[in-house]
């Protein structure tokens, strides 16, 4: 029997419009339609069951899927799916509750409005999960050279060794130049994280087995005298001379060299790199809000000494921040490398979901023309993981720098020796009085960069 019908008048039928739409099939029981009615509401009973059950009980295994291409597509279909589903509810809801001629108007109006309630964020939801499959298909790799194991997706390695690059392509230099270097290295089971800082003026680093040692066999001199063969120069020389890296595409000789090349200096596996335009980590940091840290000293920047970011806690934009990594006026090469750990440790503990939630789509932007890697799209729910429990340990890190190593005549024994003492089980962490970034750390140590970064 219709609403008309019925006789139901206007608040009647908004209420009724109101209620189907807070719980599917209340206007059709109310309309006599009881099957149908008591159907609709076994159908949205279950789907708030299994929403719930998945949001509260399996909340971990949801943050994984949202980073495989294939869930995010499924969720893409579903949440428009829902959304038009439900609409349709809430129409034909209206139509059966629909008052007289004289009071349609404000009963269309309130089901046109809860239409929309529906439409709305669920096309902002949609636009999500397509935003977070373009990213992901776009920026990872989708294959990887070794089958992942669903039980121990790091098939039994203790420790993930992440290569860390900032890249600068200034305008006044040819290519592309690694001026930032740092090799992450994570365990896999509690999270706990060293960073080895290798500064980019290391000279005659040994070249791994093959065309770039027979090149090289007495470590890296660069392209001649026109170069003075530091290791910053080492991923553009493999992009210019194919030769040294064969078999591998443009694009990829670089970061395999410059892998193999670093984990031969500091004796331990290099699985994987992630490359960040430096200019691009400043788009970044401006999608998060700025990011907050703590400056010991006044720092000068610009070329001209035309800016000072003053001393203190504050929130650095990407500009600001940018700086922050890489000035070296009244300081040295290494002063900034101490700099640039505090900047990753303050953006990896403050990159929270809220924050990532709120400029998803800037940072989804930013992080396409910033960041390349050879990350496999299989290993990324596993690594999500891994980055919770990193972010509840204190990060430590030990630099390469004088005057443990002299960047023109490297101990490279010293270095591995350094290396395999502070992945030991219990490393011992140095935690200097008055240590700061501006400072150059004891010979060795392991700092916390909470003790270090204020």
């Amino acid at each position: 029997m219709a609403g008309k019908e019925r006789d139901f008048g206007t608040g009647e039928s908004v209420g009724l419009t109101i209620g189907s739409a807070l719980l599917w099939g209340v206007a059709h029981i109310a309309t006599g339609r009881q099957r149908t009615g008591f159907a609709l509401m076994t159908v949205y009973l279950v789907l708030v069951a299994v929403i719930v059950t998945l949001a509260t009980a399996f909340r971990g295994q949801l943050l994984s899927l949202a980073v495989r291409p294939s869930w995010l597509m499924a969720l893409t279909i579903a949440i428009a799916a829902i959304a038009v589903i439900w609409s349709v509810v809430i129409l034909w809801s209206f139509w059966l509750v629909r008052p007289a001629a004289s009071g349609r108007n404000p009963a269309a109006a309130t089901a046109g409005l809860l239409c929309l309630m529906i439409i709305a964020p669920s096309a902002w939801a949609t636009r999500l999960a397509y935003v977070s499959h373009d990213v992901v298909s776009s920026v990872f790799s989708a294959t990887t050279s070794t089958p992942v194991v669903s039980m121990d997706p790091w098939s039994g390695a203790t420790r993930l060794n992440i290569l860390l690059v900032g890249a600068d392509a200034a305008a006044n230099r040819i290519g592309v130049r690694t001026d930032s270097m740092t090799v992450a290295s994570i365990d896999t089971v509690t999270g706990r994280t060293t960073l080895f800082g290798l500064p980019r003026n290391l000279e005659q680093a040994p070249m791994p087995k093959g065309p770039a040692r027979d090149r090289f066999p007495y470590g890296f001199t660069g392209e001649g005298p026109r170069t003075p063969g530091l290791l910053n120069e080492v991923y553009q020389y493999a992009e210019n001379h194919p030769e040294v890296v064969p078999g591998v595409r443009s694009g990829h000789r670089g970061p395999t060299l410059l892998k193999e090349t670093i984990s031969g200096i500091l004796g331990i596996p290099v699985d994987y790199y992630a490359m960040v335009d430096m200019a691009g980590f400043a788009e970044i940091i401006d999608a998060m809000g700025g990011v907050k840290v703590t400056i010991r000293e006044p720092i000068t920047y610009g070329r001209h000494s035309e800016g000072v970011l003053p001393a203190g806690t504050r929130r650095l934009s990407g500009e600001d921040a940018l700086w922050y990594g890489r000035s070296r006026t009244n300081s040295d090469d290494y002063v900034r490398m101490g700099r640039q750990k505090c900047l990753l440790n303050a953006v990896a503990q403050q990159a929270d979901p809220v924050t990532l939630l709120n400029s998803f789509e800037r940072l989804a932007g930013a992080t396409k023309r910033a960041i390349s890697t050879d990350f496999p799209q299989d290993l990324l729910p596993a690594l999500m993981d891994l980055g919770q429990k990193v972010k509840r340990t204190h990060i430590r890190s030990v630099q390469f720098v004088p005057p443990l190593i002299s960047t023109a005549y490297p101990d490279w024994d010293l270095i591995r020796e350094t290396v395999a003492d502070a992945l030991k089980d219990r490393p011992k962490v140095a935690k200097p009085a008055s240590a700061t970034p501006s400072s150059t750390p004891n010979a060795g140590d392991a700092i916390s960069l909470d003790d270090v970064c204020g």
